[in-house]
């Protein structure tokens, strides 16, 4: 494996490990599905202090699944599809290759 294919594989994982918190994915199903939000916005309606609401954002931004951008005194977070779509089109790739050997494995069953 090349080292650029071994870069590749740490940021996927990286990407999958972020998502593997319900926390994160809570923060993300919000910023997903609607305009940039703010610390205090994210912290409304849920079981959050803004502290552990900041932890979280920072680590999904860490991997590029998120991004801030400053309006006057708050700081916006928003979803980054182009990242959220590699991650999508790397799932794609391995269901890909499950479907491949289960065909093959169909194949020889049958034969």
């Amino acid at each position: 494996m090349s080292t650029a294919d071994l870069t590749s594989r740490a940021r996927q994982a990286a990407v999958f490990a972020a998502l593997g918190d319900p926390t994160r994915l809570y923060l993300l199903d919000r910023l997903v599905v609607g305009p940039a939000l703010s610390i205090a916005e994210l912290t409304e309606g849920a079981d959050l202090t803004r502290q552990a609401v900041t932890k979280h954002l920072h680590a999904l931004e860490e991997v590029q699944l998120v991004k801030s951008m400053r309006a006057g005194r708050a700081t916006l977070y928003e979803a980054d599809a182009a990242r959220l779509r590699e991650a999508r089109a790397y799932l794609d790739f391995v269901a890909g290759q499950w479907d491949d050997a289960l065909a093959r494995l169909a194949a020889h069953v049958d034969s």
